[in-house]
């Protein structure tokens, strides 16, 4: 019997090469909030991406409970999201905690389409006195594709997939499946040497 050729060992993966692609859904209205209402995260996205092989390694989702705001019947329609489903989550704070102690978000070097995630987490951990979850390593994706492709204007995750040849898997504005569509931008980037970092480039 001819031996078999021994493979070899898969180089363990370092946190180096891992990266957080985040998006959030928040609650929204059709017009002005209510009195008293302000916009809250009810949903977490959150895929983290290899950089190193290239690959969307882990899908996320954390859904958060509002403290100061319902949800509408316009972010339902947007999202998908209703009151009693997000009525489950788990408070601001604690979605904070778990981001820090199960993703690493504070050592990972994290991205999101725009600054709008990296704006509404700083808003709200200011407003609830609630450590910021995340490092200083943000990578804005949009603004990578825009320059990548040399458009004029920054295009919406939605148009980014269409110009990238890629599907849109999932529902658009539903947290988790927005993070996983834009890391499948973060690779298409990598995979045309336009993402910054020495990890996209292994």
């Amino acid at each position: 019997m001819t031996p078999k050729t021994p493979t070899a060992p898969r180089a363990p993966r370092t946190d180096a090469q891992l990266l957080n692609v985040v998006d959030v859904e928040a609650t929204c209205w059709d017009g002005t909030p209510p009195p008293g209402a302000v916009s809250e995260i009810i949903e977490i996205g959150l895929t983290v991406v290899d950089l190193g092989t290239a690959e969307r390694v882990g899908r996320h989702r954390i859904l958060v409970r509002p403290a100061r705001s319902s949800v509408s019947p316009f972010c339902t329609e947007l999202t998908g999201l209703t009151q009693a489903e997000v009525d489950t989550g788990i408070g601001f704070a604690e979605a904070c905690r778990l981001l820090a102690a199960e993703h690493a978000a504070g050592a990972r070097p994290w991205a999101s389409w725009g600054d709008y995630d990296r704006h509404q987490f700083t808003r709200q951990c200011q407003a609830a006195a609630v450590p910021y979850p995340f490092g200083r390593h943000h990578i804005n994706a949009k603004a990578v594709f825009t320059e990548a492709y040399g458009l004029r204007k920054r295009p919406g995750m939605a148009r980014a997939l269409t110009v990238a040849g890629l599907p849109l898997e999932g529902r658009h504005h539903r947290g988790e499946d927005d993070a996983w569509n834009i890391a499948a931008l973060v690779l298409h980037l990598a995979g045309r040497d336009a993402w910054p970092g020495p990890a996209a480039r292994t």
